[in-house]
Order: structure tokens, then sequence, then C-alpha cells
């Protein structure tokens, strides 16, 4: 049987909508798996019940995480959050965590683990990491916008058989102290961490860049099959 990936919902304020790109439900169907978006705001209790019948989870892009997550101010610099989906999140990943789901964290996601994992953010890079490097592309996002260094001892590299890859980019926060818990699989030219991984569990893989946008990239679709087999293994 194909695994059944739950997809954490996207959410538009300004239409009171949830959403979704097509990628992420693309890239988990292309490598095998079976996507469900799971209910915006759901109980802890119904996402215990749900997860009687979900293999593995992905944690979508979106928000701003509150930054009282990892007991900081709030600053000016830092855009909208969504305390529902902070509040949702943080259930589905305890949740995928104590039942050893695989996880996929994807931009927000690889935000999300870190907090929860007690690692912080940069509220804004332009403000907090200033830097040569651009990580806010305005188009194209299927083609590589900056270089990334893969890490020689990371699964990352033993995934994709190289030492450095072209990837989009689209974010204005990223990872400021990588939790201890998680070891980092993957560096930008200016030394943000990019992707990471908790070797503790059966798989939790996080990306700062979006594979979602690059499926015809063959990185993309090794690290959708790699997320989808694992979600298989019981």
């Amino acid at each position: 049987m194909k695994p059944i990936i739950g997809v954490l919902p996207l959410y538009d304020e300004e239409l009171n909508s949830i959403w979704m790109l097509p990628g992420y439900l693309d890239g988990i169907k292309e490598a095998g798996g079976i996507p469900v978006i799971l209910p915006y705001g759901a109980t802890r209790a119904e996402l215990e019940e749900l997860n009687g019948i979900v293999d593995g989870y992905l944690f979508t892009g979106g928000n701003d995480i509150n930054p009282s997550l990892y007991k900081a101010k709030i600053k000016d610099t830092c855009g909208r959050i969504n305390s529902i989906r902070d509040d949702m999140e943080k259930n589905v990943y305890e949740i995928a965590k104590s039942s050893d789901k695989a996880i996929l964290g994807i931009c927000r996601g690889i935000q999300l683990i870190n907090v929860l994992e007690g690692g912080s953010l940069y509220q804004d890079l332009d403000s907090d990491h200033p830097s040569k490097v651009s990580h806010l592309m305005k188009g194209d996002y299927n083609l590589g916008f900056h270089s990334v260094y893969v890490f020689h001892d990371s699964p990352l590299r033993d995934l994709v058989k190289s030492d450095s890859l072209m990837v989009n980019s689209i974010h204005h926060q990223a990872v400021r102290r990588i939790a201890s818990s998680l070891k980092s699989m993957a560096v930008s030219e200016d030394g943000l961490v990019e992707a990471i991984y908790h070797p503790k569990m059966k798989f939790c893989w996080a990306f700062q860049w979006h594979p979602e946008y690059m499926l015809k990239d063959l990185a993309s679709q090794l690290i959708f099959k790699a997320f989808v087999d694992a979600a298989k293994i019981k």
C-alpha cells in the first residue's frame, strides 16, 4: 500500500481560507505516496486520531513563527504570524515524533522543527544577518538562485552524491541557533543553515529551500523519494 502523507495546510488571512501549493502534493505523489491535506485548526485529540492512518508528515512553508516559541520578543521586522498554525503544528510534530513517523520540513518547516527542538531564528535576515547573498528571489522559483555546501558526513550527501547544490530561496527568516538535538546537512554561501536532520529519528529532514518548486531537479526528486520511502517503514 502507498503511504499516506499528512500535509500541513497553508492559510490565507485575507480570504479566510486554507490553500495549497500543488508542488507539495505532486512531489509526494511522484515519489509514490498519497498526500492528504490535514484540517486547519484540528485539535490535539483529532490529530491523534488521524495519526492512526497517517504514515508521514510534510510541514509546509508560510507564516512566520511566533518568536515567543523561542523565548524572543517580537520585532517590527517579523512578518505575519498565525497562532492557530503554530499550535496545530506543534501538536502534529509532537505526535509524529512520539510515534516515529517520517517528517519532512520545508522553509517554515525547518524553522518550526528547529524551534520546537529548542533552537532559535533570525526574525529578519536583512536586519539580523546582512549579507551579499540574497535569500529572497522574485520569481522563477523552479530555478537555482544560490548554492549550498552539503556536508560530507550527512545523509543528504549520501543521497545526492554531491558537495554542492543550486537551490531556490524565498525566505526572510532562518535558523539562527540550531537545536542541540539536530545536525546541519547544508549551509549557504554566507553560513546560514539550509538543511537539518534529527539523527535519533527514523526520518526527520528539513530544508530552507523549496524542492516542491524544483521537481524536475534530481535532488528534489531524491528528497521526496527518501521521505516517502521512509514513511513506508513501520
